[in-house]
């Protein structure tokens, strides 16, 4: 057959033709790029929160320059950990004789600290002892009861060893050993 002169090659209808395998192409470089973007927005925000966001900083805008000194402190040196020997002691009658035994290990701010709580650490275990001594099983067998005795414990520890010294830089107490019997 002849072409009729007056058909012209429609544009459209080359173009719809050539869509389909441009598209699948299309499509490839769309989820390609779609999958790096993901990719970089989540390297993108591990880094944010592994490198310090500063969002210790935004969130405690109240603190003045003297916390700040304390932060470079803690950056400058990273924690250790001291094992504490257990304790065993008798709790406040209430069904009965009770006795607690546990053991716990300090996150101090260096080495230096540590070494410092280990020179002092008759007056670290008599602190403790006394205060484990004054409680009762009821007061310390629930997980709020051992938070507070954790926090009853850091403030005995951070204590200044001498009159007029410096608390220890003490930031957690972390129970390793827990028994109420």
């Amino acid at each position: 057959m002849k072409a009729n002169p007056k058909m012209k090659a429609d544009p459209k209808a080359d173009a719809a033709a050539a869509a389909p395998a441009a598209g699948g192409k299309g499509k490839l470089f769309m989820l390609i790029g779609a999958a790096v973007l993901v990719l970089g927005l989540g390297g993108g925000a591990g880094w944010y929160f592994m490198h310090g966001s500063g969002d210790a900083e935004a969130s405690e805008p109240a603190k003045k320059d003297h916390g700040s000194s304390k932060k470079k402190k803690k950056e400058e040196h990273p924690p250790e950990y001291l094992p504490i020997e257990p304790f065993t002691v008798n709790l406040q009658p209430e069904n009965g004789d009770q006795y607690l035994r546990v053991a716990f290990t300090l996150q101090v701010d260096g080495a230096e600290q540590a070494e410092l709580i280990k020179a002092n650490m008759a007056k670290v275990r008599s602190r403790v002892l006394l205060l484990l001594s004054g409680k009762k099983a009821s007061e310390i067998n629930t997980v709020e009861g051992k938070q507070q005795l954790a926090g009853e414990i850091l403030a005995v520890v951070k204590t200044p060893f001498d009159e007029h010294g410096d608390e220890q830089e003490v930031s957690d107490v972390l129970f390793t050993e827990f028994i109420i019997q």
